[in-house]
């Protein structure tokens, strides 16, 4: 997990709220998000995203009653291509089955009522879900710091093309200024570092980048950005203080239920009360129950009593 930054730093921690939107999230700073993109998948040439549209970053269900999904930064492209971008701060219960869930919502919006002379014919853009982890995925133990997901059958062969997954395993991201040697590295070492450097790195001599230090320099800040950058900076340093302090009370609780019922056991209760307890010392901390939900796994039944 990234330490976070301190209030000394030059430039922003991109794992806060504030930073996230401010980079990707923005029309002004669209380029940004662009550039990202065509570097993560390589696009060049006829095939580079020369344009975005943001799009609501809210999905309802149909129904009043169903779960909805808030995306991080959810766009589209001229050929109209769907682009959900996430930052997740930290591990949860089924991020899999989340990140399904959440493309979900990419794929139904694009079915047309037709009518009878002019049915829909299911024809389907595009859906890319892209997830910028500060957290290792649980079962991954090998050293590949991308991952990517596509639809493919039992012979190895693509099924579809219209749903796809990347995961960037930010922790495993370890490469130094002088081992960048593609334009998606460049990315993933700036984004991974952005809040340590005190000047842009000499290796990163794309426009793009410049503009992108101009971005997050928190001296230019207005003092309204400040304060709401240092309050989403704040969220950061207390969620990854529960996060450690859960994991500990659940390794020590977890151990000592372990001589009693069984390590296996004592391991699984461990967890549970160590979740128990990040989502506690977070709501106590004033974070809102759809963040402490988002990250902990719980309900907001769950949530409300404790």
């Amino acid at each position: 997990m990234c330490i976070p930054g301190t209030a000394l730093s030059r430039y922003i921690n991109f794992y806060t709220d504030f930073a996230f939107k401010k980079i990707f999230g923005t029309e002004a700073n669209k380029d940004l998000l662009i550039s990202f993109l065509n570097g993560l998948f390589d696009l060049n040439g006829d095939d580079a995203i020369d344009d975005v549209t943001y799009l609501n970053t809210e999905q309802l269900g149909e129904n009043i009653q169903d779960r909805r999904a808030i995306y991080g930064v959810y766009c589209k492209t001229g050929k109209g291509e769907r682009f959900i971008v996430e930052m997740q701060k930290a591990q949860q219960d089924n991020f899999r089955d989340r990140a399904l869930y959440y493309s979900s919502f990419a794929v139904r919006e694009q079915g047309i009522k037709g009518s009878k002379s002019r049915p829909w014919d299911y024809r389907l853009a595009p859906v890319y879900v892209v997830g910028v982890l500060n957290f290792e995925m649980e079962g991954s133990n090998d050293k590949r710091y991308i991952t990517r997901v596509k639809l493919k059958d039992e012979d190895n062969k693509i099924f579809s093309d219209n749903l796809n997954f990347v995961f960037l395993e930010m922790p495993k991201f370890n490469k130094n200024e002088n081992e960048l040697t593609t334009f998606c590295d460049k990315w993933l070492f700036v984004l991974k570092n952005l809040y340590k450097l005190e000047k842009q790195p000499a290796a990163l001599t794309e426009g793009i980048f410049q503009k992108l230090f101009e971005v997050a320099e928190i001296a230019s800040f207005t003092s309204d950005e400040r304060s709401i950058y240092e309050e989403s900076l704040k969220n950061l340093w207390d969620l990854n203080n529960c996060l450690e302090t859960a994991e500990r009370k659940g390794k020590e609780e977890g151990f000592a239920k372990g001589k009693v019922v069984g390590l296996e056991e004592g391991r699984v209760e461990g967890r549970v009360e160590g979740v128990q307890h990040v989502a506690k010392s977070m709501k106590q901390a004033g974070v809102p129950s759809e963040d402490i939900a988002k990250f902990t796994g719980l309900t907001l039944n769950d949530i409300d009593k404790l």
